[in-house]
């Protein structure tokens, strides 16, 4: 039977509520609970090392050496390229027509070259030819008796030197002489005698002419009045002759007379030594020594340095016409052209840049304290707004030695005034999806 109203009551009655400590107890071991969990799960967070940065990439700027009118651009913005890639040409009409002109130039100096070299080669033959035919007969010709060694003793090249050395010698020789004699003269104590010598050989002079004059009036059938003319002229010229004649006899004898005579002297037997010495030289100067060979020899030596500089000339515009056309220098991707053709553009003027979107990097600032939980190789994750979801690979590539302020870029003023490192990640991007200019986050592993 159904238990009543008053049954429940009592049962109700019976059951006791739990004290008050136990409950408050209770409370508290639920709040520490959630407390630690929550703690925990921030603490966990907060020791992952986070940054961000913007996505960078080594960018060469690409500018032609020669100056010209653009032909043809080959690539435009956002083109990929391959090192070694033809990217702009330049206009070769002026120097094409220039390498017409020193290829000419080449096939010329090689014509030459042939022609000194025939030259040269039928020189020295008939010079040894002759040289031959002396040799023989100076094997008999007998020494001064002031030689004890005979004629061939010494070697051409060896009786040449000797010989170049009096010839030398005697130029100096000569060359003194001249000196002493201008010295003489120009000495007043000789003023006399010197203006003696003068009216000597001007008197001399004029008698010669004279002379001649009279012989040739002679010879006239119908000479009227003139061997009277010519005979009055030569008298003349030989009155003056002997009265000249006669003051310079006046002077012989005197110190002028000695000094003068005597370097007059060494004037005339140094020039005849320095021309001796000079013949002599000649003489010995056979075969391959021979002027004529030398000059030969000195002909072919033009024709080769005359080809050699045609050639460099050629070289020299096709390297120019090489520089025409302009390569790429990597491998990567066209990030600005600024140049169109039938434009002139100058050496050094910016006609691309261009980047490897392969090798890309990322530079973060990270803090002071945790400076130490980076190392070098250390990989980490990098994300971008523009690629949700997807995560790309990065290896630390350089720590700084040194620490510096955050840059200015940071949004705080306490961000700003910290004292950070600069971290420099490399980014893998195969698939060439990050660009120059992306912020990135980076969160280190």
């Amino acid at each position: 039977m159904p238990a009543g109203r008053g049954e429940y009551k009592e049962i109700f009655m019976n059951h006791k509520r739990p004290p008050i400590p136990a409950i408050v107890l209770l409370i508290l071991v639920l709040a520490f609970s959630i407390y630690f969990i929550v703690t925990q799960s921030q603490g966990e967070q907060d020791d992952t090392l986070t940054a961000s940065g913007t996505i960078e990439a080594t960018q060469v700027n690409i500018s032609p050496e020669m100056a010209g009118k653009v032909k043809e651009v080959l690539v435009g913005e956002g083109d990929s390229i391959k090192a070694g890639d033809p990217l702009l040409s330049l206009d070769d009409s002026l120097l094409t027509a220039q390498r017409a002109v020193a290829s000419a130039a080449v096939d010329s100096a090689k014509a030459a070259l042939v022609s000194a070299q025939t030259k040269y080669d039928q020189t020295l033959q008939s010079a040894l030819a002759a040289q031959e035919a002396q040799r023989d007969k100076d094997w008999r010709v007998s020494a001064p008796i002031e030689f004890d060694q005979p004629m061939w003793y010494f070697s051409q090249a060896e009786q040449i030197a000797s010989a170049q050395t009096e010839v030398t010698n005697a130029k100096a020789a000569l060359d003194a002489a001249l000196a002493n004699l201008d010295k003489v003269i120009t000495d007043l104590n000789n003023a006399e005698y010197i203006k003696a010598e003068k009216r000597l050989a001007d008197a001399r002079a004029a008698f010669l002419i004279a002379d001649q004059i009279k012989i040739q009036t002679e010879n006239v059938t119908e000479n009227g009045g003139l061997v009277d003319a010519a005979y009055d002229y030569y008298n003349a010229t030989e009155d003056e002759l002997e009265a000249a004649q006669n003051e310079f006899n006046s002077l012989l004898g005197t110190k002028a007379d000695e000094d003068i005579q005597y370097a007059r002297g060494q004037v005339l037997v140094y020039q005849q030594r320095y021309d001796a010495a000079y013949k002599r030289l000649l003489s010995l100067q056979t075969g391959a020594e021979s002027p004529a060979v030398v000059a030969a020899m000195n002909a072919l030596d033009q024709a080769k340095a005359a080809l050699v500089q045609a050639e460099s000339n050629l070289a020299l515009i096709d390297t120019q016409m090489a520089k025409l056309t302009i390569y790429a220098p990597i491998d990567g991707v066209v990030l600005a052209r600024n140049v169109e053709p039938g434009e002139f553009v100058q050496p050094g003027a910016t006609v691309f840049s261009t980047a490897d979107l392969g090798s890309i990097t990322i530079t973060v600032y990270v803090p002071e304290d945790r400076y130490g939980e980076i190392s070098l190789g250390q990989l980490a994750a990098v994300t971008v707004d523009s690629f949700p979801g997807v995560t790309f690979t990065a290896e630390v590539i350089h720590i700084a030695d040194q620490a510096e302020f955050t840059p200015r870029n940071v949004q705080t003023v306490e961000g700003r005034s910290s004292t950070v490192y600069a971290i420099k990640l490399k980014v893998t991007n195969s698939e060439g999806k990050l660009k120059i200019g992306m912020p990135a986050d980076v969160t280190f592993k």
